[in-house]
């Protein structure tokens, strides 16, 4: 008989709109003490300065505005798992438009201000069953706003590599749903139950073609921490330099899964 197939892992709309809440504002308090020099630095993300990737950031949330401006689909066709693999292709068309975002909002401060306001009220406004048209394809707005959780999670760490001394917290249930979706798109995307991949606290996920482990300790096992992970699910650390830093403890023959990173780019 063939292995049950899983369950898809559901979030908690409550928990996941508090925390898409908290971590735009976490970012919207740093930049309020950035000096022009350091809005000035560069980033790990290609020919972008701090200010490039904080505009970014708003872009980001008010996805959820112009998404909400459209007409919604007929139905929902994708599930929140499949959206980091359309991340790449989406990322190629808006490359430059950060560095224009940030041209024509030179008080950073007062834009995220707005962002917030303006997403407190759409959120108010509309059911978290509201289908929204997506890079990844239609998916209702309790859903999206998990992508949303992932983008300001990842990006508040692009931040903080940036800026020598800079710590924006990273909001505890943002990062929990950001660890997991990643973790879950792993599972995805090299399918099996031979090893088995351990974020603590917040994910753990099997995957890998091979002997299912049953009972007992994993014979295959990958474990980090959570900002590890997404350094390396989004492609920002490598997986040798992980392993050789010890990062990243891994044990067993199907232990080393760097041929499957990043899971999104």
């Amino acid at each position: 008989m063939p292995p049950a197939k899983k369950r898809a892992r559901s979030y908690d709309p409550a928990r996941t709109r508090a925390a898409v809440l908290a971590q735009l504002g976490n970012v919207r308090e740093a930049v309020t003490g950035l000096t022009p020099e350091q809005l000035a630095l560069p980033t790990r993300l290609g020919g972008w300065t701090v200010r490039d990737l904080i505009a970014h950031i708003g872009m980001a949330v008010t996805s959820v505005h112009r998404a909400l401006d459209r007409p919604a689909p007929p139905k929902q066709d994708t599930t929140v798992v499949r959206w980091p693999f359309a991340t790449g292709a989406a990322a190629l068309g808006i490359d430059e438009f950060p560095r224009s975002l940030s041209a024509a909002h030179p008080d950073l401060d007062a834009h995220l201000t707005d962002v917030d306001r303006s997403l407190r009220a759409l959120l108010a406004e509309h059911p978290g069953s509201r289908l929204l048209e997506t890079s990844a394809g239609a998916l209702p707005l309790d859903d999206y706003l998990v992508t949303r959780a992932v983008e300001l999670v990842v990006h508040t760490d692009d931040l903080n590599a940036a800026v020598p001394g800079l710590d924006v917290p990273q909001d505890r249930q943002a990062l929990a749903a950001a660890t997991r979706l990643l973790a879950d798109a792993l599972a995805v995307k090299a399918p099996g139950g031979s090893t088995e991949v351990r974020v603590p606290p917040y994910a753990v996920v099997q995957c890998v073609e091979g002997p299912r482990h049953t009972r007992g300790t994993p014979p295959n096992v990958v474990e980090t921490d959570p900002l590890t992970w997404l350094r390396l699910a989004t492609g920002r650390l490598a997986w040798a330099d992980a392993v050789a830093d010890a990062r990243v403890s891994a044990s067993g023959e199907r232990s080393d899964i760097g041929a499957l990173l990043p899971v999104m780019a």
